[in-house]
């Protein structure tokens, strides 16, 4: 039997999101939206297009106008990326309240329908409404969690890749913390081909990357006018549902919620965690210097005011 994921939210994101776990095949995908007829074009689209792509994975997109998420019965994954977008001069703490509304009312439907599924979030602000989510839904910790980490360190390792100029394939980068300005690039943890970033590159260099990785989704958002990136977010989400639909145990940075790890208790914050078919399998703990620890838990403290303004 194939697996089934449930993508709400059909704008860029979903959308691109729905179309690569399709065009890889990793599991049949319901694509859902408040708009009539779009998720069901879209949907249809990606179907027509696997024969061409050779993905046996079905595609279905449905109006929720009604509130009907009945079709997304049964999902082993359900991948929130549904609210409002952030407009240039917006900060993600300006969506928190319209946002936290549209969180409620879809993550009250669809635990309903998948009381076993795991919960991916993407709504910004993302370290709050997967807080929400948590609470919301009821589920273990393990089966609730948000994608930032992945999304900012592959902003930062593209820019290490393009200043270095090398294969991307080379490069892996390091961000803890919440996704917003607060968050904790970590270039101690950061190389190339193995090899430490400090010892690529000058402070300044680095401190240039570090800064552009903070800034990266106000970056795209004043470049674009109208909307928000989508294409590296669609791949860092697909990222994740294929380590859990196939177990591969990948340690990969995700926001999870920490009991005490870091010294932060009861907060979802940006960490590099174990990612196989149970969902969160293990938060993985790393030694931080006095300075790096000090930033995260300024990234964290950030985190806990969103937090507290919801009363979650």
């Amino acid at each position: 039997m194939r697996k089934k994921v449930t993508v709400v939210g059909g704008g860029f994101v979903g959308s691109t999101t729905a179309q690569r776990i399709v065009d890889r095949g990793l599991a049949d995908v319901v694509l859902t939206d408040i708009l009539e007829g779009v998720p069901a074009g879209r949907a249809l689209d990606m179907l027509e297009s696997t024969p061409i792509t050779r993905a046996d994975a079905r595609a279905l997109g449905i109006s929720t106008a009604a509130g009907d998420y009945k079709a997304s019965a049964n999902s082993d994954i359900v991948v929130i990326t549904a609210g409002f977008p952030r407009k240039p001069g917006m900060s993600r703490d300006d969506l928190l309240r319209a946002n936290y509304e549209v969180v409620k009312g879809v993550v009250e439907a669809v635990v309903k329908l998948s009381p076993n599924a795991i919960l991916i979030m993407v709504t910004n602000p993302l370290d709050a409404m997967v807080q929400a989510a948590y609470k919301i839904s009821g589920f273990p910790k393990n089966r609730v969690m948000g994608m930032a980490g992945i999304l900012d360190s592959a902003r930062m390792s593209s820019f290490v890749a393009t200043e270095l100029n090398v294969s991307v394939e080379n490069v892996h980068s390091f961000v803890l913390g919440g996704h917003g300005d607060d968050m904790v690039p970590l270039p101690r943890y950061s190389n190339v081909a193995g090899i430490p970033l400090p010892d690529l590159l000058p402070k300044d260099r680095i401190d240039a990357i570090v800064d552009r990785t903070r800034k990266g989704g106000a970056e795209i958002v004043g470049l674009l006018k109208t909307g928000s990136a989508y294409y590296a977010p669609s791949a860092a989400v697909t990222e994740m549902v294929a380590a859990i639909l196939q177990d591969k145990k990948k340690i990969l940075p995700c926001a999870a919620y920490l009991e005490g790890e870091y010294g932060i208790k009861g907060l979802f914050v940006g960490v590099p965690v174990k990612l196989g078919e149970k969902g969160v399998e293990q938060v993985i703990e790393i030694k931080l210097t006095p300075e790096e620890n000090a930033a995260l838990q300024k990234s964290a403290a950030a985190v806990r005011e969103l937090v507290n303004v919801l009363g979650v």
